[in-house]
């Protein structure tokens, strides 16, 4: 597994950064009621973004494809939490968690959960890594069984 992915301008950005640009452009959607893919289309090659590895590209593009899966798989694990009382940005990395796990097969479980907690710790409140960790903890747990039948 690579932890760098090239841009589209031809630099390398990491892993970590990917994620966190996929969660930006998922908030900045759920901000401006775009979907993903718009918000992505707008800022691949415009001079007045920062750019956009492929590994980003990659990710958005397939939650646009798999949301009502994921959202689906959100809302039965966050225990009390309906996914339009979840803050934006937990939200947001939330989805690019689960869509690792599921759809990233290069992406091992434990490292899907550990960077979404890690980019909760960075982005959002005291409390959010704590119940990102929970909330995919609890799909991890069965996403071998939920991959089977993707």
């Amino acid at each position: 597994m690579s932890s760098e992915s090239k841009s589209r301008r031809g630099g390398w950005i990491s892993r970590r950064d990917a994620r966190r640009r996929a969660v930006e452009l998922l908030y900045e959607a759920a901000q401006r009621e775009l979907s993903p893919a718009a918000v992505l289309r707008d800022h691949v090659g415009s001079p007045e973004v920062d750019v956009i590895g492929d590994y980003t590209i990659s990710v958005v593009e397939g939650l646009e494809a798999h949301q009502d899966r994921v959202d689906e798989l959100l809302a039965e694990h966050a225990q009390g939490w309906t996914l339009d009382r979840m803050p934006p940005v937990d939200l947001a990395i939330l989805r690019v968690g689960v869509y690792e796990m599921l759809w990233s097969a290069d992406v091992p479980d434990p490292v899907a959960i550990d960077e979404a907690v890690g980019l909760a710790k960075e982005l959002s409140t005291d409390d959010s890594p704590r119940f990102v960790n929970g909330v995919l903890g609890r799909i991890g747990g069965i996403a071998d069984r939920l991959r089977a039948v993707l």
